[in-house]
């Protein structure tokens, strides 16, 4: 049995100085933006890519930066829960994989419904949100999810570029 405990998944049972233990596993990363895009496979995958890179500085206003290994993020934001645990993670961004592009609207979806129905196909995660290809998304919709993502995300937290 696994629990969610802000970011991590902790087995069922760890303790608190346990818990404490856990590091954010995903890190800001010193690999160039342009390096890891030319290295995203498909080519039309990567043409994706690069369209997000410059959607999300677009609406962000933040530089991309490379988060663990195949993460494109864009800002971070500190937490810390009454748990007392706490870490850093980028504030929104996207994983560009084979099958599916992942982007990361942080807090979540909670009460975006109207936005996604006007989106395209896509599907949901806990705060993923799933797209097997850019063309047939309405990207005007895509910007909003993603402003209104950072905007959620700093009522909670401090977003900052760095």
């Amino acid at each position: 049995m696994v629990r969610q405990v802000g970011h991590a998944r902790i087995p069922a049972g760890t303790g608190r100085r346990e818990i404490a233990a856990y590091q954010a596993k995903t890190k800001v990363e010193a690999t160039d933006v342009g390096t890891f895009l030319a290295a995203v496979d498909p080519p039309a995958r990567q043409q994706e890519a690069r369209r997000l890179v410059q959607l999300f500085g677009e609406v962000s206003g933040f530089a991309p930066r490379i988060w663990g290994s195949s993460m494109v993020g864009f800002g971070r934001y500190a937490y810390r829960y009454a748990s007392g645990h706490s870490g850093i993670s980028l504030a929104t961004g996207f994983a560009p994989r084979k099958a599916e592009l992942s982007l990361y609207i942080l807090p979540g979806y909670q009460d975006y419904g109207a936005l996604l129905a006007d989106l395209g196909p896509h599907r949901l995660g806990k705060a993923c949100l799933y797209l097997r290809r850019l063309d047939g998304v309405n990207e005007a919709v895509l910007r909003r999810l993603i402003r209104r993502g950072l905007d959620d995300l700093s009522a909670l937290w401090p977003v900052t570029a760095e």
